[in-house]
């Protein structure tokens, strides 16, 4: 027989029993595309953490006042951190910029309007830290710190929220009955795992804590931000780091840390093995249902091969041989697994990107692995469970298959 007419017998034997072969090669279609989303699925979420660290650059590195959580207690409320400590810190080689930040929730006025949401204490290097861009106005300087000036950046939701119109540069807005000229108007960046990057009030970290906060301890800060040159060390700079608040916090050695200090090109290589993992737990689980077509398949097999008992005698009687039964067999079954997992590949791309990127807002990448997987499954699933009902078929005495009825 040629290949030709191979595939024409094995689609006859499938066409002959239409439900019974729609069903076989429904549970192939629903396998493979639980893998196809569960891969998107996966890709996706690495992929937008990645993107969310990217943004902030692996050569970031933040300072967070208190000590670690030890034996179920945290310290991390008590202002360690001071200012002078930022500056004794951006004076090591490898420190790019430097920025003590301390955060309040507050509610800014504007008009008639107002809305609840965070204001920033922060030198001007922040927005270079934190890769944010100024879309209206500029952003304040080093002279504004030192005279804890009344000017205020904005984010683009709050200014949305207030009403404030395109560019409401010049514009005044109250926090805590303060009253603050807005100067600039940060470049939207959307959502991220932390809430709305939009949706804030920067302004020097003087005024928040002297004319905003009034606070008694106006040196304090909850935390230091740091930027490093490329070429640095991270964990070089942060034994430095370390090394430095230890000695200006009179820590004796054996002390706790009264600090905490996080690599963000750490934090992101953690975050990358654990989606991974991730992504490994969503395929293995939608590999369930795959492993469920399987079976269905050579259920299907094995019951055709019982039907078909006399015509196999028949075809032995006439001198095939077991070869041809076997080949047969192996190609019915390799052509429903095929025409399954065509159409899952089919549907569980349209579906994830579909609903990715116009219902849920998500750019979910196109990768090849879904296609190789789904090729892969068609020949390797349709010989696994075609082969014990195509050894079957050819094994059978032709002398019993003619008598059988």
């Amino acid at each position: 027989m040629t290949f030709n007419d191979i595939l024409k017998e094995s689609w006859l034997s499938i066409s002959g029993n239409k439900i019974r072969s729609f069903l076989t090669v429904l549970g192939i279609i629903i396998g493979v595309m639980a893998v196809v989303i569960m891969v998107a699925v996966g890709e996706t979420v690495q992929e937008e953490i990645t993107g969310q660290f990217s943004a902030l650059g692996t050569n970031t590195v933040v300072i967070r006042a208190g000590a670690a959580q030890t034996g179920g207690i945290r310290s991390g409320n008590r202002q360690t951190l001071t200012i002078d400590d930022g500056n004794y810190i951006a004076k090591l080689p490898d420190v790019a910029a430097m920025s003590p930040v301390q955060a309040s929730g507050v509610q800014v006025v504007y008009g008639n309007k107002n809305w609840a949401t965070s204001v920033m204490g922060v030198y001007p290097d922040y927005t270079t830290i934190q890769s944010i861009d100024i879309e209206y106005g500029a952003m304040f300087d080093d002279a504004a710190v030192r005279n804890a000036s009344t000017y205020a950046i904005i984010g683009p939701k709050t200014a949305q929220e207030l009403g404030m119109g395109t560019d409401p540069v010049g514009e005044i807005i109250r926090v805590q009955n303060v009253p603050l000229v807005v100067i600039g108007v940060a470049k939207e960046r959307g959502d991220s795992a932390m809430g709305s990057q939009d949706d804030m009030v920067i302004v020097p970290i003087t005024t928040l804590k002297k004319r905003i906060q009034g606070s008694r301890f106006p040196n304090s800060v909850s935390m230091i931000a740091l930027k490093l040159f490329q070429d640095a060390d991270n964990s070089v700079v942060i034994d430095q780091i370390s090394a430095l608040l230890r000695d200006r916090h009179r820590l004796k050695t054996g002390d706790t840390d009264d600090f905490q200090v996080m690599d963000m090109k750490q934090i992101m290589e953690t975050m990358t093995t654990v989606t991974g993992y991730l992504k490994l737990l969503l395929i293995a689980i939608a590999a369930v249902s795959l492993l469920v077509g399987a079976i269905g398949i050579m259920n299907m097999m094995l019951v055709s091969v019982a039907e078909r008992t006399r015509e196999i005698g028949i075809r032995k009687a006439i001198g095939a041989r077991e070869s041809h039964i076997i080949i047969q067999f192996l190609s019915e079954s390799i052509m429903i697994s095929f025409i399954g997992s065509m159409i899952g590949l089919v549907l569980g791309v349209g579906l994830s990107q579909g609903i990715g990127r116009f219902i849920l807002g998500y750019n979910v990448p196109f990768s090849i692995w879904p296609v190789i997987l789904s090729v892969s499954v068609a020949v390797i699933v349709g010989l696994a469970s075609g082969v014990m009902p195509a050894v079957k078929a050819a094994k059978l005495n032709p002398i019993d298959s003619l008598r059988y009825e």
